[in-house]
């Protein structure tokens, strides 16, 4: 493949391949660690929506939510001056806003975090095409390899053919 082939095939290749074959030319890594590079770049509410979802995702945030009902239901069950008497208006009231509040900061951590797993993909996909592309190589080096050992075999049978045909001459003079 001549220069100008080549130029043109690279020219071809988006931003990241190009990058990728720049690292493969220069012998460097591209492997990173995705988790500490997003990490360093989140922003405080970020981590709070993250932190809220996580809580909001577990089992001891179900249990403290389901203790936490009991005992306003309790508490209001059966009393004359009740603060929130059945059917517990204001307890639907605040789960009402304890949903709109979650809901939203759930989803902006769901963001987030789609968005990370878009940048591990395309380090994925960058690390894969190197590999690839070493592969590639590797494999050009051995059919070169054994092109030469063909070449070498052939010289080598060659030679052979040359001694068994001056062996056979000798014997024949003999005879």
């Amino acid at each position: 493949m001549n220069t100008n082939a080549l130029i043109q095939q690279i020219q071809q290749l988006d931003e990241q391949e190009r990058a990728v074959v720049a690292a493969l030319l220069s012998q460097n890594t591209i492997a990173r660690d995705i988790n500490q590079e997003f990490s360093g770049q989140l922003t405080f509410g970020q981590r709070v929506a993250d932190r809220v979802a996580t809580f909001g995702g577990s089992w001891p945030f179900l249990g403290l939510f389901l203790g936490s009902m009991a005992v306003w239901i309790g508490a209001n069950v059966g009393r004359p001056n009740a603060f929130d008497p059945f059917p517990f208006i204001l307890l639907n009231l605040v789960l009402s806003c304890v949903a709109a509040i979650q809901a939203p900061v759930i989803m902006m951590s769901q963001n987030r975090q789609s968005a990370r797993d878009r940048v591990e993909a395309r380090h994925d996909y960058e690390i894969n095409l190197k590999a690839e592309m070493e592969v590639m190589g590797l494999h050009a080096k051995v059919d070169e390899l054994r092109d030469v050992q063909w070449s070498q075999l052939v010289a080598m049978q060659e030679q052979q053919t040359q001694l068994l045909q001056q062996i056979q001459a000798q014997l024949e003079r003999r005879a």
